[in-house]
């Protein structure tokens, strides 16, 4: 009897441990994703015009840039626990002086905002191929549906906010939430010793940088890719909708379709990824509704409902494929992290520049079919980086002196 009980006990707290991870995940989005719906209410109240108003929906992206490779720093002395802890707080805050602090503190909230989720962005991933080994991909899947969730709740109650109080109070909001999952996972990071993981992390073996290893610059690649194919439809779907005959109502439920498939598409994938020996097979399937949804916007234009569909089903699908490949291909706890900051780093840098690039070749050329072949062809190289990334490797020997190919392992 007292061996089912401590075996019921031990499965409820790790229903518990596996709650908060997915909690956190609630938090790394919506208080980017509610800007966009309020930029017309930010720019009357602040006295800023679109280019501005661009850089700030850009600023976040940035700081993930920048953050993403330095996150180890942190990590390491105070443990991924800790320090998720601490970016949550720092997420309140930047809430917070991003709204109550005028126009400084609309741009410097903005970029604590930013940092405080790429600290997140990198972890999350780490821990879950801690936690969830054999089950790396299916893990992915939830962290990703809950990400996609809330992202798309925050865009949607964004302007009943602002309509009930004000634009400052609808963006201050997501600090209470941030500030909630931080008391649930504050347990979790009391009981993670920093001392122990920097023990964990010393007898771990030494391998080359992440930043010379070619398999690590094709996960790299791929993450960067689908993030900017993700942020150019999400940035300028609604326009080139409309720009095809369609309302502005109707451009909104086709994006909000478009974000909301990315859940069945993050959930649907690990299925493939589980049953392939190597995860090419999971990167091509998760590419191909990409392709596939950006050549009929630009053939068939008047099907938009359908191929945002299918172009969503492949964002959240691709979105999966590469936080798994970033799990499984890391040696060793400090490796992932290190990989995870460079993938994240570089390929919200692309992403950033994306929808700047998108914009600037619809402008020079008076429509958007330039920019839907550009971004057809972006999609051909996700899939090609994408089947690159995912074959199996060999190791690299113990001692790191040779092969400085990451390793692959099954999901």
């Amino acid at each position: 009897m007292s061996n089912i009980y401590t075996e019921q006990r031990t499965l409820r707290a790790a229903q518990r441990h596996a709650a908060a991870i997915f909690l956190v995940a609630l938090c790394l989005r919506p208080a980017i994703t509610a800007v966009g719906p309020l930029l017309g209410q930010i720019g009357a109240a602040e006295h800023l015009g679109e280019t501005l108003l661009g850089v700030l929906g850009a600023l976040p992206l940035l700081a993930f840039a920048a953050v993403s490779p330095l996150v180890h720093r942190v990590s390491g002395p105070l443990g991924a626990e800790r320090a998720i802890f601490v970016a949550l707080l720092l997420l309140a805050g930047g809430c917070v002086v991003r709204s109550y602090t005028g126009a400084p503190g609309l741009w410097l909230g903005t970029i604590v905002v930013g940092t405080a989720i790429a600290v997140g962005n990198v972890l999350v991933p780490v821990i879950i191929r801690r936690d969830y080994a054999s089950h790396v991909s299916r893990a992915t899947g939830f962290y990703t549906a809950a990400i996609t969730v809330a992202a798309s709740a925050a865009s949607a109650v964004a302007v009943p906010l602002a309509a009930a109080t004000d634009w400052r109070a609808a963006l201050a909001v997501w600090a209470v939430l941030a500030l909630v999952i931080g008391a649930v996972w504050l347990p979790r990071a009391r009981a993670a010793r920093a001392a122990a993981g920097q023990t964990r992390l010393a007898e771990e073996p030494a391998h080359p940088s992440v930043w010379r290893q070619p398999a690590a610059w094709l996960i790299t690649a791929f993450m960067g890719l689908q993030s900017t194919t993700f942020y150019v439809l999400v940035t300028w779907l609604p326009t080139i909708d409309t720009d095809s005959g369609s309302s502005a109502q109707a451009a909104g439920v086709h994006l909000f379709v478009f974000q909301v498939l990315g859940i069945a598409g993050g959930l649907t994938i690990p299925l493939v990824l589980r049953r392939s020996a190597s995860q090419v097979t999971g990167a091509v399937v998760a590419c191909a509704p990409m392709l596939a949804g950006v050549l009929g916007l630009l053939l068939a234009p008047g099907l938009t409902v359908v191929w945002a569909a299918v172009a969503g089903l492949g964002q959240g699908a691709c979105l999966v494929v590469a936080l798994s490949l970033i799990s499984l291909r890391g040696r060793t706890h400090r490796e992932t992290t290190h990989l995870s900051g460079m993938a994240q780093s570089l390929g919200y840098l692309l992403a950033a520049a994306g929808p700047v690039a998108a914009g600037t070749l619809a402008e020079h050329t008076g429509g958007w079919h330039a920019t839907l072949v550009l971004l057809a062809a972006l999609a051909v190289t996700q899939l090609a980086f994408g089947a690159l990334a995912g074959r199996r490797r060999r190791a690299a020997p113990a001692h790191g002196a040779a092969g400085p190919e990451l390793h692959a392992a099954r999901t």
